[in-house]
């Protein structure tokens, strides 16, 4: 099960690929931030997937950051700059959530780490095995539920709504499914810290490659060619 995170990477990084070309053949800043937040997944699982051949207090350093802090925080600041039609509020909040993100890099640089870690176990999931390892102050512990929260709401929150609009507009019904699709992914990545707390860390990996195909999947939805459209009334709604 372990291994789970090599295919979860390769699905990732083609997600990113997709998701920057499509930046580049049509603009967005939210596709930009979406872009940015599934490299912070791929460097997470890319972290994991390591740590089953070789330990490396880095490496277990990059895993948390990325993933345990900044893969949520900015996918999520993508669907909030997709939504927020004051550029300004916008804007303002990406550069704080650029703040936090270089916040929560200092933390973790100058966190220690225990004599623990030269027991640590290539059989079993660094998710199992960090608490005992990297020394995290209140505030780091703070700062890591803080991004997970805002992310998690923004991105989750976020495509609800979005595939409300489509719903009750009854247009573009491939968005409304993308959408849907993209809330479920990204519940299931959120899903994978309790799997954590209840000691089945192994199951994190399923929760991370489900995720990840499920919310490429909604990508895919969600900018496929648009069908007509039945009513002006779409020209309000969030383009993806």
């Amino acid at each position: 099960m372990h291994y789970i995170s090599i295919l979860s990477t390769v699905v990732v990084i083609i997600f990113a690929l997709a998701v920057f070309d499509r930046y580049r053949r049509r603009g967005g800043t939210h596709l930009l931030l979406w872009g940015i937040g599934l490299l912070f997944f791929g460097l997470g699982t890319l972290s994991e997937a390591i740590m089953l051949f070789t330990f490396n207090e880095v490496i277990l350093k990059l895993w948390y950051f990325s993933g345990a802090m900044m893969t949520a925080a900015w996918l999520g600041q993508g669907t909030v700059y997709l939504l927020v039609r004051k550029r300004k509020v916008a804007r303002s909040l990406t550069f704080f959530l650029f703040l936090f993100s270089l916040v929560a890099l200092a933390f973790l640089v100058f966190a220690p780490v225990t004599p623990a870690a030269a027991s640590f176990d290539l059989n079993q999931p660094a998710s199992a095995q960090y608490k005992d390892i990297l020394v995290r102050g209140s505030g780091l512990v703070v700062l890591t539920i803080f991004l997970n929260v805002y992310g998690t709401i923004a991105l989750v929150g976020g495509a609800i709504y979005s595939a409300f609009l489509f719903w009750r507009k009854r247009v573009l019904p491939n968005r409304m499914l993308g959408n849907i699709l993209i809330a479920t992914g990204a519940l299931l990545l959120a899903i994978g810290g309790t799997f954590i707390r209840v000691g089945i860390a192994d199951w994190l990996y399923v929760s991370e490659f489900l995720g990840a195909v499920i919310l490429f999947a909604g990508f895919i939805v969600a900018t496929a060619e648009q069908p007509l459209l039945l009513s002006n009334e779409s020209k309000s709604l969030p383009a993806q």
